[in-house]
C-alpha cells in the first residue's frame, strides 16, 4: 500500500546530480510531503548538513558493493580518477537488490512511496518500481534539449550516417536552433565502444517507459523542446519542467542557513570591495574538471591579458600562479550561487555543466563557454548560438591540447566589454526575470497526477 504523502529518492552518487534533488526534496517536505533519500555511508554526511533544519526528510542508507579497482569508502564520483569510472558504475548496478530490498521493508510496514525519483544513471529502478506497481520519475542532470538529442541519437543512430566529426548531424524529432555536429556530441555516444559508454547508453534504455521525467528547468526557458522528448520517450511519457530547483531556496524560505557566506570570508570581502557593478569575470569549471597545469598556466596569462578583475577557482592542489595578477584565485568551496548574484559579477567563464548554466541564466550572467565532457559541448551551443546568452571561448576544438591565452583573453574581452557581450547580457537579464517568474506560487505537477491516477 502506497503511503500519498510519502516519496522517495534515489540520487547518483556525484554532486551535480545530487544538489538539485535535494532541493526538490526540501521544496516537496517544506509544502508536508514525507520524503526518503536512499543513499550509501560516505554520502551521508554531505547530504545530512544539507537537509539538517528539514525533519520530514528521512536518510535510508545502504551499503556500497565493494568492486575490484575501487577502494573502500570511494562512494562519489568527485574522489575518482578516470580509470575507476567503471568499476564505480559497475557498483552501482549492484545498488539493485538492496533497492528492492528497502521497497519491500516498506510494503510490509504500508509506507511504499506514492512515487520514486530516482538518476537517469540509476535506470535499473524502473523496473523494479513496476514490480511493485510503483511510479517512477527518471531525473536528469541535464536540460531538456540535451536530453531529447541524446534519447533520439541512441534511438536513431544517425550518428553513423556521417563519416567525419564535422559534418551536419540529423537528429530525428527535434527542433535544433543550430547545426550539430558529431564533436559537439557527448563520449558516451562519441565512443559506442567503450564499457563506459556502455554503461550510459544501457541507463538511457532503461528509461524508456518511465512514468514521467522531471527536468531541471524552466518552460519559458524549453518549451519548444518538451514535446520532443515526451515523443522520443513514448508510453505516454510525461516531462515536467520543475526549475531553476535552487531557485526555491529564496522565495520559499527553505534554504539552510543564511542567505550568503560570513562577510569576514576573504573572498566574500574581496567581492564586496569592488567598486564597479559587473566588472569582474568569475572562473570556474565544475567539481569533476581538471585542467593541466600548462593550461592554468595559459588561463592564468589570458585573464591577466584581458585587463578585467577575475574570481577564479582553482581545484588543483600543487599549482602555482605564473604571473602576479589583478584577481583573486580561490582553492577553497565557494558558494557559487551567491557569487553569480553578487552585483560585481559581469560574466561567467564556465565548462557549462547544466547546474551552472542554471544558475548564471537565472542571476543574469552571461557565459564564456569553455565546454569539457559530457553534454557541455551540446549545452555551450544551445546558449551561444539558440539563446544567444554567452559566447564561446575562441577558436576551440576538441583536438586542442591547450587553449591559448590570446584565445582566452579575446574572449573574455568581448563578453565583458565587446557588442556580442552586451547583447548577450541584455538577452540574458531576461531569461533571469523568467526564471525567477517560473518558480512564484509553484505547484508540483507530477504529484496531483499520480494521486488522480492512483
Amino acid at each position: 500500500m502506497a503511503s500519498n504523502s510519502h516519496i522517495l529518492f534515489f540520487p547518483f552518487m556525484a554532486q551535480g546530480h545530487t544538489i538539485p534533488l535535494l532541493d526538490l526534496a526540501k521544496l516537496l517536505s517544506h509544502r508536508g510531503f514525507k520524503v526518503t533519500i536512499l543513499t550509501t555511508p560516505s554520502n551521508t554526511s554531505t547530504i545530512s548538513s544539507y537537509i539538517s533544519q528539514f525533519s520530514n526528510i528521512h536518510l535510508k542508507v545502504i551499503a556500497f558493493p565493494q568492486v575490484q579497482g575501487l577502494p573502500n569508502g570511494y562512494e562519489n564520483m568527485s574522489q575518482l580518477s578516470r580509470d575507476q569510472l567503471l568499476p564505480f558504475f559497475t557498483a552501482t548496478k549492484q545498488l539493485q537488490q538492496q533497492f528492492e530490498k528497502t521497497l519491500e521493508e516498506m510494503s510490509k510496514v504500508q509506507d511504499l512511496p506514492v512515487c520514486v525519483i530516482s538518476d537517469t544513471f540509476l535506470g535499473w529502478t524502473n523496473p523494479s518500481c513496476r514490480v511493485f506497481r510503483i511510479p517512477r520519475l527518471v531525473f536528469h542532470g541535464m536540460g531538456v534539449l540535451p536530453m531529447a538529442v541524446k534519447k533520439s541519437l541512441v534511438i536513431h543512430q544517425t550518428y553513423n550516417e556521417v563519416d567525419t566529426d564535422t559534418e551536419p548531424l540529423v537528429v530525428k524529432g527535434v527542433q535544433l536552433g543550430f547545426t550539430l555536429t558529431r564533436a559537439d556530441l557527448p563520449n558516451s555516444i562519441r565512443e559506442r565502444e567503450s564499457s563506459v559508454s556502455q554503461f550510459f547508453l544501457d541507463s538511457e534504455t532503461y528509461d524508456i517507459g518511465s512514468w514521467g521525467v522531471i527536468a531541471n528547468s524552466f518552460v519559458e526557458l524549453e518549451k519548444d523542446h518538451v514535446a520532443s522528448l515526451e515523443s522520443l520517450y513514448g508510453n505516454n511519457t510525461r516531462v515536467w519542467c520543475v526549475g531553476p530547483l535552487f531557485l526555491y531556496d529564496q522565495i520559499e524560505g527553505v534554504r539552510n542557513g543564511p542567505n550568503g557566506p560570513n562577510p569576514s570570508t576573504k573572498w566574500a570581502e574581496w567581492l564586496n570591495q569592488q567598486e564597479r557593478e559587473k566588472s569582474v569575470i568569475y572562473v570556474s569549471f565544475g567539481s569533476q574538471s581538471n585542467l593541466s597545469e600548462d593550461q592554468l598556466d595559459e588561463l592564468a596569462y589570458g585573464l591577466e591579458l584581458s585587463g578585467h578583475d577575475y574570481f577564479w577557482i582553482v581545484r588543483s592542489k600543487t599549482w602555482n600562479p605564473p604571473c602576479d595578477g589583478r584577481g583573486l584565485i580561490v582553492r577553497e568551496w565557494v558558494d557559487q550561487r551567491w557569487i553569480l548574484a553578487h552585483e560585481a559579477i559581469g560574466g561567467f567563464l564556465s565548462h557549462c555543466g547544466w547546474n551552472s548554466v542554471l544558475e548564471s541564466l537565472s542571476e543574469g550572467v552571461p557565459i564564456l563557454a569553455w565546454p569539457m565532457f559530457a553534454e557541455q559541448h551540446l549545452n555551450a551551443k544551445y546558449l551561444v548560438e539558440e539563446l544567444e546568452v554567452g559566447l564561446q571561448v575562441p577558436n576551440l576544438n576538441r583536438a586542442m591540447k591547450i587553449v591559448s591565452r590570446e584565445a582566452i583573453c579575446e574572449g573574455v574581452k568581448e563578453l565583458m566589454g565587446g557588442e556580442k557581450g552586451f547583447k548577450a547580457r541584455e538577452n540574458v537579464v531576461e531569461l533571469g526575470r523568467m526564471a525567477k517568474r517560473s518558480v512564484q506560487c509553484y505547484v508540483p505537477p507530477p504529484l496531483w497526477y499520480i494521486y488522480s491516477s492512483s
